[in-house]
């Protein structure tokens, strides 16, 4: 057993990762803005699974919280050997005509703060030997809908170079690139998901046990559900202008 640590831990995926996590018995450190919702979630771990859960309230998109999560990352005295970056939110926008601070939150959220972080994790996994990153991506990462996909597309292409970088010192790097899901993500960003059909959506569940399995046997790149596994082959074969054209910002189901 050991100790992870997941960003935007409160909701969706990032709260399923916790679970699951803390059914296996490792102990947890749980990052997101909200504290009081974050206390609330760790009194129910530790009733539950009997683990010790840590809270580090923190707002990604500003560059001394995203920080202060590295350092805990980083610690000597309280090792952490999971890093999960799953924080993220869709931005219900389109570039040309949104505001420009959301799309600056967004780049700082997923990016930056996925840069900061990993850079710790690698400094001090590679030290001791031993670690394992989870970096949330997304099948868009492979459209044409926007920053979001660009912000995914980076996180995808990162996590395959890191990979490699770290694979000799003992070092897994995983990357999971999830379609459609059962969470709260669309509701945040003010996206209908009724438009899309049920078949569509995978469960929480099932992809993080498929992001869990794949760090374990040391996969890179992991694409849960059958589905989704033959659309991004679909995506990898057709030409950009058929993506642009049939998986461009019409796809996001933005108003």
């Amino acid at each position: 057993m050991g100790s992870a640590l997941i960003t935007g831990a409160s909701a969706g995926l990032g709260l399923e990762f916790a679970w699951q996590l803390a059914a296996e018995g490792n102990d947890l450190v749980l990052v997101a803005r909200n504290r009081a919702r974050l206390e609330a979630i760790a009194h129910d771990l530790r009733q539950v699974a009997g683990v010790q859960v840590e809270v580090l309230a923190a707002d990604l998109s500003r560059h001394d919280d995203a920080r202060a999560v590295a350092r805990r990352v980083a610690q000597h005295s309280r090792p952490i050997g999971l890093l999960v970056n799953n924080a993220g939110f869709g931005l219900g926008q389109e570039f040309s005509t949104g505001e420009w601070e959301r799309e600056e939150e967004a780049l700082d959220v997923m990016v930056r703060a996925v840069l900061i972080t990993c850079h710790a994790a690698a400094r001090e996994f590679s030290r001791r030997g031993y670690g394992g990153i989870i970096n949330v991506s997304s099948m868009t990462a492979g459209t044409a809908q926007g920053t979001y996909s660009a912000h995914k597309a980076w996180v995808r292409t990162f996590s395959e170079g890191l990979a490699a970088e770290l694979a000799p010192a003992g070092v897994s790097v995983t990357c999971v690139t999830p379609g459609l899901i059962r969470t709260e993500f669309h509701e945040r960003a003010a996206v209908d998901a009724s438009q899309w059909a049920d078949l569509l959506f995978a469960q929480p569940e099932a992809v993080v046990n498929a992001a869990l399995e794949a760090c374990r046997r040391g996969r890179v790149l992991v694409t849960p559900t059958l589905l989704y596994k033959a659309a991004a082959a679909a995506l990898r074969i057709a030409p950009r202008s058929l993506v642009r054209k049939f998986a461009g910002p019409g796809l996001s189901g933005r108003n």
